[in-house]
């Protein structure tokens, strides 16, 4: 029983950090607007993957509880998105 309760909670924050993720990209992209090499499904799969990346740094530098769904961890998933967003278009526009 208690497994099956750390699995779902481990897969309940990547879920949770996914989300975030798909609203960070949309915002990071309106934040950082242009042309992007990969398009839209490509900028949202950045924006899940840095707010995952986010959400990990901010869980290991500042504790922060993924868990918990709030205004900071939105902008840790923002942050994360952008920082991304922006190496992948120096990346890929070369």
């Amino acid at each position: 029983m208690m497994i099956s309760v750390l699995i779902f909670s481990f897969l309940w924050n990547w879920i949770s950090w996914a989300i975030f993720g798909l609203i960070a990209g949309a915002i990071a992209k309106a934040i950082m607007p242009g042309k992007d090499p990969g398009g839209f499904w490509v900028t949202m799969l950045i924006g899940i993957i840095g707010a995952i990346l986010g959400g990990w740094i901010s869980t290991i530098l500042l504790q922060y509880d993924p868990n918990n769904w709030s205004f900071g961890g939105f902008l840790v998933a923002i942050a994360g998105a952008l920082i991304l967003l922006f190496i992948y278009r120096k990346v890929a526009t070369k």
